[in-house]
């Protein structure tokens, strides 16, 4: 992938690199599909599930089901439970780069001509409960986002600083960094409500 890097924040020898595996182009090395957990959290990178489930939880699954289970193998790796519903698009990567943004609908997500519109004539007749439902959405994100950032403080010992933690290791750090880019997001979405 062809992202511009901050070469200040390359990795020194011996350092240990978190990553995650990507979805990529089928016969892709591993190091191909490696990518840094908050780049991909950024950019809505697809994480690779499969990847996953054969090669981290099929071992210790199978080993703890196979006396249970008749067909554990069938039954808890294949089938429609592991399919993927659906798949983030990157937003700045590959043929994304040449698509044009389209305003959609709140409350449908059907694409919208006019750019200063938020509903589409379908939608029009629900503003208010669109608008609550905006509104919830972002006062669950904060609430979320300032339980994960408190938490943080704690385990740095002050409720009065800012939280300095970068530690990659802490899967509090990466819930705490998606709850903050998801409000984000939802920040957007009710700053459309333009009363």
């Amino acid at each position: 992938m062809s992202h511009k890097r901050d070469a200040a924040t390359a990795p020194s020898v011996g350092d240990r690199v978190p990553y995650v595996i990507i979805k990529a182009a089928k016969g892709a090395k591993a190091y191909e599909k490696s990518e840094d957990p908050i780049f991909v959290l950024e950019n809505n990178i697809p994480i690779d599930p499969q990847y996953y489930l054969e090669n981290q939880l099929s071992k210790p699954l199978l080993r703890i089901f196979d006396p249970i289970l008749k067909n554990a193998s069938r039954e808890l790796l294949h089938g429609s439970h592991t399919r993927s519903v659906s798949i983030s698009t990157p937003s700045n990567s590959g043929i994304m780069k040449f698509a044009k943004k389209r305003v959609s609908c709140i409350g449908c997500r059907t694409p919208i001509s006019e750019e200063n519109q938020i509903l589409c004539k379908h939608c029009q007749g629900r503003e208010a409960q669109l608008y609550q439902k905006t509104v919830s959405n972002v006062r669950e994100l904060e609430q979320l986002f300032g339980r994960l950032w408190t938490q943080c403080q704690r385990c740095q010992g002050s409720l009065h600083q800012d939280v300095l933690c970068t530690s990659r290791d802490c899967p509090i750090f990466y819930r705490r960094k998606k709850a903050q880019k998801d409000l984000s997001e939802a920040e957007v979405q009710l700053e459309r409500w333009d009363f």
